[in-house]
């Protein structure tokens, strides 16, 4: 739920445009999707063209996005935002216990964060790897070379992924901010054959894509987006 007046919500930085591949993938969506699933109110900072504001760089160093301001923190990392959102939501005392992204017993908690890290940490960089040859160097005579090894390498971490999952809805006992960050990594697979090897991920991917915080964020993201400005 976006909110262009509330000066004192949460801010989000995005941008104002990229490519019609990346639309919908952009990281910024997983800490809206964090933050709808919460109903909590935030605002966006779009940023536009291929420059970015000097001072900028002071709050994100890589000029990348999202960038996070509420109140006085300043975050990056769309990890380390999506777990403090995560983690604000113990202070609450009315919020249902299976509405939260993290479990308030220490050791349903813990398993939440690893799953969290495990998305960006053991899955995501096999991800990118391959999208990086899949999307900018196809025709690269090393990228042909390298890709049979890429699929390999993700093609075990999916498998050894499924295995865990089973016959679950979600990786633990309920959704939490581990599955967040998990669904939000699968989904950005560009070749969809490999994913769907594994019809377990798939239906779990859109059972994440299915909540309803989900589609608002999602929503939220591509209404976001201005046409080419070139």
């Amino acid at each position: 739920m976006p909110d262009d007046l509330g000066a004192d919500l949460p801010e989000v930085t995005a941008f104002a445009w990229v490519p019609p591949f990346a639309r919908g993938q952009v990281r910024d969506l997983r800490v809206r999707w964090a933050l709808e699933e919460l109903e909590r109110p935030y605002r966006v900072r779009l940023l536009s063209g291929p420059e970015r504001p000097k001072d900028y760089f002071t709050e994100q160093p890589w000029g990348q996005v999202p960038a996070y301001r509420e109140g006085d923190l300043r975050l990056f990392e769309c990890g380390a935002i999506a777990l403090h959102i995560a983690e604000s939501d113990q202070i609450g005392e009315d919020l249902a216990e299976d509405r939260r992204l993290l479990p308030r017993e220490p050791a349903a908690r813990g398993r939440a964060i690893c799953w969290l890290f495990a998305a960006l940490n053991s899955v995501d960089p096999q991800i990118g790897a391959l999208n990086l040859v899949d999307l900018f160097e196809p025709d690269s005579a090393w990228a042909k070379a390298a890709r049979l090894a890429l699929v390999a390498r993700l093609d075990a971490r999916l498998g050894r992924l499924a295995d865990w999952l089973g016959q679950r809805d979600w990786l633990e006992d309920r959704f939490s901010v581990g599955d967040l960050l998990m669904v939000a990594t699968l989904r950005s697979i560009d070749d969809a054959e490999l994913l769907g090897r594994y019809p377990t991920l798939a239906a779990y991917v859109a059972r994440g894509e299915a909540r309803p915080a989900f589609q608002r964020a999602l929503a939220a993201q591509l209404a976001d987006f201005v046409p080419n400005p070139t």
